[in-house]
């Protein structure tokens, strides 16, 4: 039984987020290598501005802010379920290898197998899925110890180990490309939101309505992986089911999200840990507030970084990475 007044605490928080995200939207909206007067924003949405302000606002910023949104989102829940299923605080699918194994299978999938380019967008979620799962599997596998089960420092070790091993290879892959693929490739690795366009929107929405509310279905499992495994087990949870089933959640999130940005890592480290200081950590609690504020750091590192160096900007992911690498230092040095 969760207490009336830990409810209506979550839900002034998610009112305070829902708030900062609108600002942040609307001010992304009006800012950018072309401006948009603000006073203009509602009549070129409701279809009366000109070409110039509905090209800028529908085909340009839109588009944009909307997947950066639902990107964030989708990384901060994916880190979230990491953190509760292997019990450590320092899981992020950016910094245990996810995203780059994802990379990895995108990487090799635009050098070696060309396709048209209608379906190149619904394709390059499954692509990096696969990817992501195999890596995924395989740190998994290399953290496992047969008597004590999932070793939490030794899985962030291995992934760590896999996340470099894939970026050098990415490297290597890319030094006898052609000048486009090398350019895709080094934007992706960068971080740098290159699906910029509505059909990545609907490429990207599906995982997010199906996963997000499946994630919520199962937060008391997730209380209960990440309490101890004599604990789930006495109470009947299948703890190597339970968990195959989340990472599997986990991975399809990460990989959708960064099939559309490129390499971005520290959102899922940094949105469950804000989110549980501000709710504690029952993620019934905290995996909402969690959710908002992945697409909240996220859009405002967007917003900053396309508006700091104009007209190409910083890559979103290193903004994210300015922020986010001495919050896991400290986070490391903490724990």
């Amino acid at each position: 039984m969760i207490e009336p007044s830990l409810i209506r605490r979550q839900r002034l928080f998610v009112i305070v987020l829902v708030a900062l995200i609108t600002i942040t939207i609307v001010v992304g909206l009006g800012i950018g290598y072309s401006s948009l007067s603000y006073d203009r924003l509602l009549p070129t949405l409701f279809g009366q501005g000109t070409f110039k302000e509905s090209f800028v606002l529908f085909s340009i910023r839109l588009p944009r802010i909307i997947i950066t949104l639902l990107a964030g989102m989708a990384l901060a829940l994916s880190g979230a379920i990491l953190q509760g299923i292997t019990r450590n605080d320092l899981a992020d699918p950016g910094i245990i290898g996810i995203n780059s194994g994802a990379g990895m299978a995108i990487a090799l999938f635009v050098l070696y197998f060309p396709i048209d380019t209608g379906s190149f967008v619904y394709i390059l979620p499954l692509i990096a899925f696969l990817g992501a799962m195999l890596t995924a599997g395989l740190i998994y596998l290399f953290s496992y110890n047969r008597t004590s089960g999932l070793q939490p420092v030794r899985l962030v070790l291995v992934g760590v180990g896999f996340s470099l091993a894939l970026s050098g290879f990415m490297i290597v892959l890319i030094s006898s490309a052609e000048r486009t693929q090398v350019d895709f490739i080094a934007k992706w690795i960068a971080g740098n939101i290159w699906g910029t366009d509505w059909p990545f929107i609907w490429a990207l929405l599906p995982w997010l309505v199906v996963l997000i509310p499946f994630t919520l279905y199962k937060a008391n499992r997730l209380n209960l992986l990440a309490l101890n495994e004599p604990v789930a087990i006495g109470v009947g949870v299948q703890i190597e089911k339970e968990r195959i089933v989340l990472l599997l959640a986990a991975v399809a999130l990460a990989a959708s999200a960064v099939s559309v940005t490129g390499g971005i890592a520290f959102v899922g480290l940094m949105a469950p840990h804000i989110a549980k200081s501000l709710m504690g950590p029952r993620h019934q609690l905290f995996l909402p507030l969690a959710i908002l504020l992945g697409g909240w750091l996220l859009l405002i590192a967007d917003t900053i970084g396309r508006n700091v160096a104009e007209p190409d900007g910083i890559p979103v992911g290193i903004m994210v990475a300015l922020i986010g690498a001495p919050y896991f230092v400290y986070l490391l040095l903490k724990k």
